[in-house]
């Protein structure tokens, strides 16, 4: 089972709403303020398990009714969904007490993950967060474990807390392996990360590992195949399990690729100073109070009696307004409103950075410390670091 405990950055800015990510899947509630749900790919996946697992009971117990084997298989499918959740819960947990923060919850078809608000800041906030899933699988198979061993033997009560107990191992050890986009991978990208200091480094590391990973599972399943020590079925799970390892690993090699081209794409070396100026000042107003801020190529900001800031002003339609005329024009009729919500948080860099500003990288976005407005982050500076590094195709004049 895949569990990437964070959602893996695509090579381009997200385009999804807040609104479409919470709507995709089954809703299952709320942990940390955060949804959790369950994936419509795992559907047909629980019905299959059913069938198989409850086909397994009746050959086993010819004499139980075919209702009763089918409700034992629906029985250990729910057994597996909750064993994935709590496997997630184990990452939300960590990730929270860290100040990582909670996203969303998500149980999909082989396996979940569980996606955090801001990137693990240590290589050890990142090395908890990945072993907390793990950790937790291999606490719910022992649990399982002590159940069927005290559970009377030969009855079902047995076999599903045996079966489910080896889940949750299989579940562990397969996640522990030091490939991404597994848990073992997240684990190596933080030592390789602590070892060097360079983060991208850590997850090419860990991508290479997880290739090779799947690249020996995929050999070793059609060897033991052919040598018929392996079912088709099996071999087929462990084909599609390597693919899927296969991609998540490529697509963590292509993160870190974009994070070195991200360098510098960081909040405090783009945001300017900003000098607010109550709405309804004039233009001329304005420009003598930058000029006795003392700041280097300030942005004039609006600003509502009540401190709100309304919008900025940009150089060049300051720059129009004839002298003459400055001591007659309101700042009000040249200011550029902001949308609402376009505020980030001064120690954003990289991928942290493009995530939030990805969805409308040309827009102005206020830049905060706290609950403080300390500057403004040009929409121009944005788009022009993005086009130098390939990440928006550039603009041609007309």
């Amino acid at each position: 089972m895949m569990d990437p405990h964070t959602a893996a950055p695509a090579p381009e800015p997200s385009r999804r709403t807040e609104r479409e990510r919470q709507g995709l899947g089954l809703p299952l509630g709320r942990l940390f303020g955060a949804p959790v749900r369950l994936s419509l790919a795992w559907l047909p996946l629980g019905a299959l398990v059913t069938f198989l697992y409850g086909q397994n009971v009746l050959v086993d117990r010819p004499a139980l009714p075919a209702p009763v084997g089918y409700v034992v298989g629906a029985g250990f499918a729910l057994c597996l969904v909750v064993s994935v959740l709590l496997h997630e819960v184990g990452h939300a947990v960590m990730s929270q007490r860290l100040g990582m923060g909670v996203r969303g919850i998500t149980v999909e078809a082989l396996g979940g993950y569980t996606e955090t608000e801001r990137e693990a800041p240590k290589p050890a906030a990142e090395l908890l967060v990945s072993l907390a899933g793990p950790v937790t699988s291999l606490g719910l198979g022992i649990v399982a474990g002590l159940a069927a061993a005290v559970a009377p033997p030969g009855t079902l009560a047995e076999q599903l807390a045996a079966q489910t107990a080896f889940a949750n191992l299989v579940v562990a050890a397969v996640n522990a392996l030091p490939g991404l986009p597994l848990d073992g991978g997240r684990a190596l990208q933080a030592v390789v990360w602590a070892a060097t200091g360079d983060r991208p480094r850590g997850q090419r590391v860990a991508g290479w590992s997880g290739r090779a990973i799947a690249g020996f599972c995929l050999v070793a399943a059609v060897t033991l195949y052919t040598s018929e020590l392996l079912s088709l079925v099996g071999m087929l799970v462990t084909v599609l399990i390597s693919f899927t390892i296969w991609t998540g690993a490529g697509q963590a090699i292509g993160a870190a690729a974009l994070t070195d081209r991200l360098t510098g794409f960081d909040v405090a070396r783009l945001s300017r100073p900003m000098v607010a100026v109550l709405s309804g000042t004039t233009l001329a107003e304005a420009r003598w109070t930058v000029a006795q801020s003392g700041l280097a190529d300030p942005v004039i900001a609006v600003a509502s009696p009540d401190g709100q800031v309304l919008g900025v002003l940009h150089p060049e339609a300051v720059a129009a307004v004839p002298a003459e005329r400055r001591s007659r024009i309101s700042v009000d009729s040249l200011v550029r409103h902001l949308t609402p919500g376009h505020v980030v948080e001064t120690g954003l860099c990289g991928l942290e950075l493009l995530r939030a500003v990805g969805h409308d990288p040309s827009a102005d976005y206020l830049v905060v410390q706290d609950e403080d407005v300390i500057g403004v982050l040009r929409g121009a500076e944005l788009t022009t670091l993005l086009e130098s590094a390939g990440l928006v195709s550039r603009r041609t004049p007309r």
